[in-house]
């Protein structure tokens, strides 16, 4: 779970003007920075089930928002993939 300055600095990382928290890019920042550490987590403990199914949720969650990005906005998806490795 992000906590505090972390969340912050990954915010601040991604931001499309100064206020920005919400968009597209900052949520897919954010759930990525999540999915790596619960990925992490889940290497550690292998039969976490409860852990994998939020993993999943937050996977299919990015997904959605890398499709809005892709259909109303075709540059910002090419660099938000590109800034990620992303497919």
């Amino acid at each position: 779970m992000l906590k505090g300055k972390k969340k912050e600095k990954v915010i601040k990382g991604h931001q499309v003007h100064e206020k920005d928290t919400g968009s597209p890019e900052v949520q897919i920042a954010i759930l990525t920075k999540r999915i790596e550490e619960l990925s992490g987590h889940l290497k550690k403990h292998k039969k976490d089930n409860h852990s994998r199914r939020g993993l999943i949720q937050m996977v299919a969650d990015r997904r959605t928002h890398l499709k809005y990005l892709e259909r109303k906005h075709k540059e910002r998806y090419k660099t938000v993939s590109k800034k990620f490795n992303l497919k």
